[in-house]
């Protein structure tokens, strides 16, 4: 039986390193642990959320009201299955990227360059580098309260950095469908990949990730760098001055902070080129973008 635990920090399991607690925590290792939690959270009308590797994740100062979910364990499993992988939604991408070249499988080495877990790329349709999960995606298994469900591509209602799935549909679990290729071509590749990511993106430092989708025709990054965005700081946080657009905490920063440093420096950027950025960070309790 499951056994959620009240106020429990946050900020410790997201890469930015900031906001408060959450109400309630449970970890759900198997199918059955998570249908226990979301009927749990269910009977008391409480909200579901999930937190996977916090690589894309705001959480708001006050904390988090309802229920928050990690998934571990058997939900985290990378396990060959034909020329495919069969991964738990809280498998680390780079780590599927890993077990896949180890098996001489091709086709998601660009998830090397994705620090999310398997079941938050899923629910965001993540991609990096000319590859899209979207298509290696074989099957996804949702699990909600009322049970456990297979679902196909077509089925999740995919668009750009999104889908149709729900807060209270979880993945639990996902095949990719790949392709027998080469070690040392995999290798290569991934290889490229990791340092095309370190030469244009910050390392080592407290992060989200990316801020700001790319509009059609142009990145983000480029258009905050233009605006000067690399000049705005509030607080402990600040735009990278290697890529605008991330935000870096540097030391101290709130959630706060960087809602505040967003606004503004998406406010540049519409100012000087009349192009309103859309965030791409997720944000989980009650904290909302000033517009």
């Amino acid at each position: 039986m499951i056994d959620p635990q009240p106020d429990v920090a946050l900020a410790r399991l997201t890469t930015i390193r900031t906001g408060g607690a959450a109400e309630y925590f449970a970890p759900a290792g198997s199918r059955r642990e998570l249908r226990e939690a979301l009927a749990w959270a269910a009977e008391r009308g409480l909200e579901i959320n999930v937190v996977g590797s916090g690589s894309n994740l705001l959480v708001a100062d006050a904390g988090v009201r309802g229920l928050v979910i990690k998934l571990d364990r058997e939900l985290a499993r990378i396990e060959p299955d034909g020329e495919g992988l069969r991964c738990g939604g809280g498998a680390r991408l780079p780590a599927v990227a890993a077990r896949a070249a180890a098996l001489s499988l091709g086709g998601i080495e660009f998830a090397v360059n994705i620090p999310g877990t398997v079941g938050g790329a899923v629910a965001m349709n993540a991609n990096a580098y000319d590859g899209a999960l979207a298509g290696v995606l074989d099957w996804v298994e949702i699990v909600t309260a009322g049970g456990v469900s297979r679902r196909v591509p077509d089925e999740l209602g995919f668009a750009y950095r999104s889908s149709a799935l729900g807060p209270a549909e979880i993945v639990a679990r996902a095949r990719f469908a790949l392709t027998p290729a080469s070690p040392e071509a995999i290798r290569a590749t991934i290889q490229s990949m990791r340092e095309r990511r370190h030469a244009a993106q910050p390392k080592g430092i407290r992060t989200f990730g990316s801020t700001f989708k790319n509009p059609p025709g142009q990145t983000a990054g480029e258009l905050l760098a233009a605006a000067g965005a690399a000049e705005l700081a509030v607080g402990g946080a600040r735009f990278s001055r290697k890529h605008a657009n991330f935000v870096e905490n540097v030391g101290g920063a709130s959630t706060a902070d960087v809602v505040e440093l967003i606004a503004a420096g998406r406010r540049r950027v519409a100012e000087r080129f009349g192009i309103e950025l859309e965030p791409e960070v997720q944000l989980l309790g009650d904290v909302r973008f000033p517009w």
